[in-house]
């Protein structure tokens, strides 16, 4: 439908007059009518053309649904008046036009296949699409139906502190479950600074997601966005709480505006780290050549070693360590590898003289190898590493695996 052939003077007119001129040359009831422009829903009617810059012979997509129900009577209205208002005025998407979005879009279409995946499973499907993201809704709205119940009857006692408390986890599970709709419907732009605190963030493309600190979640007002129902343990060398995720969020990286998902990890040493998966979804490039990070044509230039925070370094140095092999000591929870200190020179231990009263050791007699267990071994031979390797990492670390792995990695 292109908007001259309705409206000539369209700059001027309002939706609502758009619709009117659609009913009166279709029939189409306008309560039926759904006027979509670039993919976008033109949920307010008293806006111009102008306002929402349509242009002159640009199209706008029309569907009419549910036209038997729009000409009869609503018996409820008022009760179906402030579920649209609780969703800030703007209605679901259109399950086709939700249909289209995703298959033309291979980001969000990932996104769904990893969040909802029933739902990206019927993407080839228009009808068990509709139904599926239909149910979805009507399950969203039961939801919120049954919540707004709990807070009524919690209300019933506005001085019961176990109540308040109840109502404030509910609103920010509303929030965090809002944050996960945002991410799958509309994929929201978000931003190294983020919600407009600036964070000195790190590139790591050896981590699989892109981590946060709780700190660093807590300064830029994220925190409340926290999906627990992520929350787990992280194994690697050594073991880290991850307290859930957030998954949509605003992170700027130089002039760039880009959606960025986050893991709430403790245990880092640093506020954030940008890992494989950001990097992957926005097409990065690491330039060591110019010491620079690509990102879509904007170049960011890494940190000097002046302005990488001091507060790692410190915290490396006062971590606990265990002796490694050759006189290196092995961090005990980055499992950072340090070469032997400049006093100690290099040597091969040889046996202390045995006292005279006690008589020496029989020469062919080798002092017994420490034995650890073949799970520990075969766990260090399945990375791709000798059993000697294995054995002898193990034995440098007092058979600690995941420090065993850490050595061998590191050399």
């Amino acid at each position: 439908m292109s908007v001259d052939s309705c409206c000539p003077h369209r700059a001027d007119i309002t939706v609502s007059v758009l619709k009117e001129s659609v009913q009166a040359e279709s029939t189409i009831p306008a309560a039926s009518q759904h006027l979509y422009h670039n993919g976008q829903l033109l949920n307010d009617d008293s806006k111009t053309m102008e306002e929402l810059q349509i242009g002159d012979g640009e199209m706008l997509a029309l569907h009419v649904r549910d036209m038997a129900r729009a000409t009869q009577p609503q018996p409820q209205p008022a009760r179906q008046q402030p579920n649209q208002q609780s969703r800030g005025g703007q209605g679901y998407p259109d399950p086709e036009t939700l249909r289209l979005q995703l298959l033309g879009d291979p980001l969000m279409r990932q996104q769904a296949a990893n969040q909802r995946p029933e739902l990206a499973a019927a993407l080839e499907s228009p009808e068990r699409f509709a139904q599926l993201f239909r149910q979805m809704q009507d399950n969203e709205r039961e939801e919120q139906a049954r919540r707004r119940q709990q807070i009524e009857d919690l209300n019933a006692d506005p001085f019961d502190i176990d109540a308040q408390t109840r109502i404030a986890e509910m609103i920010r599970e509303e929030r965090v479950q809002e944050n996960l709709q945002n991410a799958i419907e509309h994929n929201p732009e978000g931003k190294r600074s983020v919600n407009g605190h600036d964070v000195k963030a790190f590139v790591d493309s050896g981590a699989q997601t892109t981590i946060m600190s709780p700190s660093c979640a807590e300064s830029c007002g994220i925190m409340r966005l926290v999906d627990k129902r992520f929350a787990g343990v992280a194994h690697g060398v050594g073991t880290a709480a991850i307290l859930g995720r957030v998954h949509s969020a605003q992170i700027k990286i130089g002039s760039l505006f880009l959606p960025c998902s986050f893991t709430v990890m403790e245990g880092k040493d640093v506020d954030l780290l940008l890992g494989l998966d950001m990097l992957k979804r926005h097409q990065a490039c690491i330039d060591l050549s110019r010491d620079k990070l690509v990102i879509q044509g904007v170049e960011v230039p890494f940190l000097g070693e002046a302005n990488i925070p001091k507060r790692m370094e410190e915290e490396r140095a006062q971590e606990p360590k265990v002796a490694g092999p050759g006189g290196t000591t092995i961090g005990g929870q980055t499992g950072t590898v340090s070469g032997p200190s400049s006093q100690q020179v290099p040597a091969t231990p040889s046996p202390a003289p045995a006292p005279a009263s006690v008589p020496a050791p029989a020469p062919a007699t080798q002092p017994q190898q420490p034995s650890y267990p073949a799970e520990s071994i075969d766990q260090l031979v399945a990375l791709g590493f000798s059993r000697e390797e294995a054995v002898n990492a193990l034995a440098a670390c007092g058979g600690n695996v995941e420090f065993a792995a850490g050595l061998l990695f590191q050399g």
